[in-house]
């Protein structure tokens, strides 16, 4: 998935890591010939950088980024009460991760992104929900969930 750069850092052994929109950071070393990235070495060349999109493993993979923290959830939905928003496609914001709690019963989680997936949710397997990714549910039978909302702290 294309992620924007949104800043940079530099990790323990002082190579530079690019910060991007959905909280991951990914490596962008110059170590030529294997990797040439001369822009990654000056402060002007990161700042031209800003806003390019790399593609972020973690993001195809699901995982959520480190240091997120919870900040808001939904009531509790049912097979009978699930918004029709949640039914169809939609996405959360941008920085924005979600987790889809079963707490009885099963739950169909459709990520229309990433190439298509579909899921079976139930207590033991909860739902990631990647910013700005298309997904919908649908109960597989009768069904108990709530979703909680996660982003960077502080």
């Amino acid at each position: 998935m294309r992620r924007s750069i949104t800043g940079y850092h530099q990790d323990d052994a002082n190579d530079w890591v690019a910060e991007l929109s959905c909280g991951h950071g990914q490596h962008v070393r110059h170590k030529p010939p294997f990797l040439s990235r001369p822009w990654v070495v000056t402060p002007e060349g990161r700042a031209s950088m800003l806003g390019t999109e790399l593609d972020c493993v973690r993001c195809d993979r699901l995982e959520m980024p480190d240091g997120l923290v919870a900040y808001k959830r939904t009531a509790d939905f049912d097979e009978a009460t699930i918004p029709a928003g949640l039914r169809k496609n939609h996405s959360t914001k941008p920085g924005v991760w979600g987790m889809i709690h079963v707490i009885s019963g099963r739950l169909r989680y459709r990520i229309d992104g990433l190439g298509g997936r579909e899921l079976s949710l139930d207590p033991e397997t909860p739902g990631i929900v990647a910013p700005e990714v298309l997904h919908h549910v649908d109960p597989d039978g009768p069904v108990r969930f709530f979703v909680e909302f996660r982003r960077k702290g502080g």
